[in-house]
């Protein structure tokens, strides 16, 4: 893993003029499958993590736990070859679509985010696949 940067080349000034950074430098980076539009993972990287990926082909984040650059796949195989690199309207979020190589999340599933639903409760809530869709006599009724 390759957790220098290079004093050599730095990112696009005029990329990195149009990043939102959080206090500590770093903008949140979301992969997603470029074929199915799964999501796959979110991540973090400053200007230095995205300037490898742009210029690698590789997904390269921030880690905030262990403070260094690590590359997706580099130590477990799963890999995340870039297809593309968007940031968002408020240059806050950066959209990297990958082809994935194997699981996207640490835990070893395809996502971070497999079995992991959170419950929707309240009545403004839309029905849910499991519940009938037959539309109620209010609803079929129609004024003559």
């Amino acid at each position: 893993m390759d957790n220098t940067a290079s004093a050599d080349v730095a990112l696009d000034p005029a990329i990195a003029q149009r990043l939102k950074k959080t206090p500590d430098g770093l903008v949140a980076a979301i992969a997603q499958q470029h074929d199915t539009g799964e999501v796959l993972m979110l991540g973090w990287m400053d200007e230095e993590a995205l300037r490898r990926t742009l210029t690698s082909g590789r997904a390269t984040y921030y880690s905030r736990s262990r403070r260094e650059y690590w590359r997706k796949g580099d130590t477990s195989g799963h890999l995340q070859e870039v297809r593309s690199v968007a940031l968002d309207c408020d240059g806050d979020a950066l959209l990297v679509q990958v082809d994935q190589t194997g699981a996207a999340c640490h835990t070893g599933t395809r996502t971070c985010f497999d079995g992991r639903q959170l419950p929707l409760s309240g009545p403004d809530q839309p029905e849910r696949a499991d519940e009938s869709a037959t539309p109620t006599a209010k609803e079929t009724t129609t004024d003559a």
